[in-house]
């Protein structure tokens, strides 16, 4: 199979979808690669590294994708990408359709099979090709939230981990799957006293895991409320498969919270999980409402451009290959979950009752 690899054009996206030696592993197995020249540079990866693998390089967007059959790309596409989609396109990559109705729309009047990675779901409800990006985006909304909880970036001014004769930050965070889970525990290893919401008694029992600095406790709406508004820090991770994030923070409990504290929104991608977030980007990453700082940019990997392309491609490269190599792939159950659209119909279960 002919498979384009095009270079990201969201807001400051560094990531590509397949850095050079997957590219080549899949010329070895008589796949023929085209990469958008340019497309790796952000990541580290010259042109000249995929052709020595024996990779195409198409000079621009319209090229790439006039080549491939199977399109593999990171974020989902957009203004300029829609132009060069056609229906005979099989589609690969991140879609988060359910906070995208224009998108979708689009999508569908185009007829192409977009097969997401984020609800590529195998039987035990694990969803492979969205976690590695998960635990780097809980890693980063600490990360950020600590630097925004600088005075000079309009934070209250609290050093999360705190030392003798301070107290400690508090950060909450809700959902503790990979992304909320890797928040946690970066939180709690720098010091900080963490809660975590969660639902599930087994994560809950991970979490406290993590150490003495955090507590486990099911999300009840007046203990959500005490908890959100003595926090510094809160960091969004929850998860519906392929579905709309649920609301978990009002704009009433978020008016309790102390100025300066921050909001970060891993949930962005699928419409956000506090009411007051909003989609934001790279280049203008912030807002603020009553008082608190939001972060809700829908691409926070990208940011980290060479550690994420290495991680998502190891993920990736089996599907790539099985989706290019095996006719029956919709035989493969986990496959087929991530079939979000299809020949102008929505597919994907959660999608099902969407307005477009």
């Amino acid at each position: 199979m002919r498979i384009g690899v095009p270079k990201e054009t969201k807001t400051l996206e560094g990531r590509v979808a397949l850095v050079p030696a997957a590219a080549g592993d899949l010329v070895q197995r008589g796949h023929e690669v085209w990469v958008e020249s340019g497309a790796g540079i952000k990541s580290g990866f010259e042109d000249e590294q995929y052709a020595r693998l024996g990779v195409q390089i198409a000079p621009d967007a319209a090229a790439l994708y006039e080549k491939g059959e199977m399109i593999v790309k990171v974020k989902e596409p957009i203004a300029g990408d829609l132009e060069h989609l056609r229906k005979d396109h099989l589609l690969f990559c991140y879609l988060h359709l359910a906070a995208e109705p224009a998108l979708t729309r689009r999508l569908l009047d185009i007829g192409l099979t977009g097969v997401a990675f984020e609800t590529v779901e195998l039987p035990n409800g694990d969803l492979p090709l969205l976690a590695p990006m998960s635990v780097i985006a809980g890693k980063i909304g600490v990360q950020v939230g600590t630097h925004y909880l600088h005075q000079p970036m309009g934070g209250k001014g609290v050093l999360l981990g705190g030392l003798p004769s301070t107290s400690r930050g508090k950060v909450v965070v809700f959902g503790a799957g990979k992304a909320g889970g890797a928040s946690a525990a970066l939180a709690a290893a720098g010091g900080a006293n963490v809660t975590v919401f969660e639902m599930r008694p087994d994560r809950m029992d991970e979490m406290m895991r993590l150490g003495p600095n955090v507590t486990a406790l099911y999300p009840y709406a007046d203990v959500v409320a005490r908890e959100v508004a003595s926090a510094d820090l809160v960091v969004g991770a929850v998860l519906v498969t392929g579905a709309a994030a649920p609301k978990v923070l009002s704009r009433e409990m978020l008016a309790a919270m102390a100025p300066g504290s921050v909001l970060v929104d891993i949930a962005i991608d699928q419409g956000g999980c506090f009411e007051t977030s909003r989609p934001t980007t790279w280049k203008d990453p912030v807002f603020t409402e009553e008082g608190v700082t939001h972060f809700c940019v829908t691409n926070m990997p990208g940011a980290v451009p060479q550690t994420s392309s290495q991680a998502i491609c190891a993920t990736i490269l089996p599907w790539v290959n099985k989706l290019a190599s095996d006719r029956d792939w919709r035989n493969d159950p986990a496959l087929l979950r991530g079939v979000n659209v299809e020949a102008g119909a929505l597919v994907h279960p959660a999608l099902q009752n969407m307005k477009v």
